[in-house]
């Protein structure tokens, strides 16, 4: 039990999360539910990359 205390103040003391990549995770699960049944996994993963990159520059893709 004490040690659940330690690791809760840490996270309390300390700016560091994991929700950016948790984030990015999530959406390339959903993206490959959306993707089921593609032949071509460069595909999926150009897909991907693209999703993640627009998002740091600001564009939409469909």
């Amino acid at each position: 039990m004490v040690i659940k205390q330690v690791e809760i103040l840490n996270s309390l003391s300390f700016g560091y999360s994991n929700g950016f990549l948790e984030g990015i995770n999530n959406k390339s699960k959903v993206l490959k539910r959306n993707a089921y049944g593609f032949r071509s996994y460069e595909h999926f993963k150009a897909k991907i990359l693209l999703n993640n990159l627009s998002k740091k520059i600001g564009i939409h893709l469909g």
